[in-house]
């Protein structure tokens, strides 16, 4: 996903421009460090107390450059609006956050607010249209039966929440004024493989797979995560 949100941003915005990028659910961080590096302007939005003291205590092993760079907010996603101006960002992330938030169409007209014109929406989802794959694959016949006509599930953590459909989230995009501008899919062939689970080819290989699944149809489609962007008009 790293490697798509990159493209999008080369893309979209001049080579060494600095962006003012909004990383809402950061969890510990990665990505918004990730860009942080990157040289861009990050400010992490997080409301789980123990993720926000697990990137804060990432960022202070970094030099000092990078620790000016980035700014970790606790809060909600959904009070963006009293954190921050809108326009105020470039770039959005909201990645792997949808899928706990039970109406989700307020959330995401909160985050189109807080982007300039031409700015990133960069969402990360669970594949509606995919959910009877992973019981599926695994032998699960009842599961995957139920899966087709729901976006419920319960996820690895035990948590019961929401998958999103492609089809639902486009309409969305383009009513809260960023409309989907291209999509991919993440974790096509390895949704189902165990956590440390060896790659006798090496990660490289797996991720040019991935990568290369996650753009080309029909796989996209039946991914276990999808990766909207939309840009804002």
């Amino acid at each position: 996903m790293a490697r798509q949100l990159d493209e999008q941003i080369v893309g979209r915005f001049p080579v060494g421009q600095r962006l003012r990028v909004l990383d809402v659910g950061m969890g510990q961080g990665t990505q918004a460090l990730r860009l942080a590096r990157a040289g861009h302007q990050v400010t992490g939005l997080e409301q789980d107390p123990t993720m926000v003291a697990v990137a804060r205590e990432s960022l202070s092993g970094e030099p000092e450059g990078i620790r000016a760079r980035m700014r970790i907010i606790e809060g909600d996603g959904r009070d963006t609006g009293v954190h921050f101006l809108p326009g105020s960002f470039d770039v959005v992330l909201c990645h792997g956050v949808l899928m706990y938030v039970e109406e989700p169409d307020p959330l995401l007209a909160g985050l189109a607010r807080m982007l300039a014109p031409g700015g990133l929406l960069s969402l990360l989802v669970r594949n509606g249209d995919a959910l009877a794959i992973r019981p599926g694959l695994s032998g699960d016949w009842p599961g995957a039966l139920a899966a087709f006509d729901t976006t419920a599930y319960r996820n690895r953590l035990g948590l019961d929440v929401r998958a999103d459909r492609l089809k639902d989230l486009t309409s969305t995009l383009a009513g809260i004024g960023a409309p989907l501008h291209a999509w991919y899919g993440v974790r096509v062939f390895t949704d189902t493989a165990a956590d440390g689970a060896e790659v006798p080819d090496g990660v490289e290989t797996l991720l040019a797979v991935e990568e290369k699944a996650g753009r080309t149809d029909p796989y996209r489609g039946v991914a276990a995560l999808l990766h909207l962007c939309g840009v804002r008009g």
